[in-house]
């Protein structure tokens, strides 16, 4: 299939990444895991083993009116532990590669469907401005996009960096979040082209 530049060049990219139907169910357990897998899961609460002390009972069984305490470290105790303490777990969701490359071809395609995914021939500023930045995406009557570079170009990143609605980033940091996060997605030819082998 033929996909167009913004300056009307034709790059021929395969079918196989850029033309497969959406598959819904997919790209949802994929978003799924995404965020999942970003989970801490660190949460944790002490419980009445982990308290330290209370090992001495607080008073005799019987005779002073009072209830009966085996610890001062009990629940129901200021200073006690928790009943049914968090712990740390591991909230993370296995999506084996075969899966993950299949959803990003779904995404890539319906971006493309969409006439959200805008190919570049290239996208660089002289100098470090977001003022340089934010015209430039003007021009392309664009207010919120993922920018997918080839490498790192430290004028583009700094230019924006500070705006909402806009990230930039190398071919090996997108993520099916990212992707769908966005109004639209901004590649440049030579990008694309490293996307077209990674998910062929």
């Amino acid at each position: 299939m033929i996909i167009k530049s913004n300056t009307a060049k034709e790059i021929e990219v395969t079918d196989k990444a850029f033309a497969v139907e959406y598959n819904e169910s997919l790209v949802h357990q994929v978003i799924v895991s995404e965020f999942s897998n970003r989970r801490s899961g660190t949460k944790a609460q002490k419980n009445r083993s982990a308290v330290s002390g209370g090992g001495k009972k607080p008073w005799r069984q019987k005779g002073t009116g009072r209830a009966r305490a085996g610890t001062t470290r009990s629940n129901i105790w200021v200073g006690g532990g928790r009943a049914f303490a968090a712990q740390p777990q591991d909230h993370s969701k296995k999506i084996n590669k075969k899966m993950y490359l299949a959803a990003m071809r779904s995404i890539f395609s319906e971006l493309h469907r969409q006439e959200r995914l805008v190919v570049v021939d290239d996208f660089q500023l002289e100098a470090p401005k977001t003022k340089k930045f934010v015209e430039k995406v003007k021009s392309m009557g664009i207010s919120s996009a993922l920018v997918i570079v080839e490498s790192f170009d430290e004028n583009l990143w700094l230019s924006a960096r500070n705006l909402h609605g806009f990230e930039v980033c190398l071919t090996n940091q997108i993520n099916p979040i990212s992707l769908i996060e966005f109004e639209n997605v901004i590649v440049t030819s030579s990008a694309l082209k490293i996307i077209e082998e990674r998910l062929s």
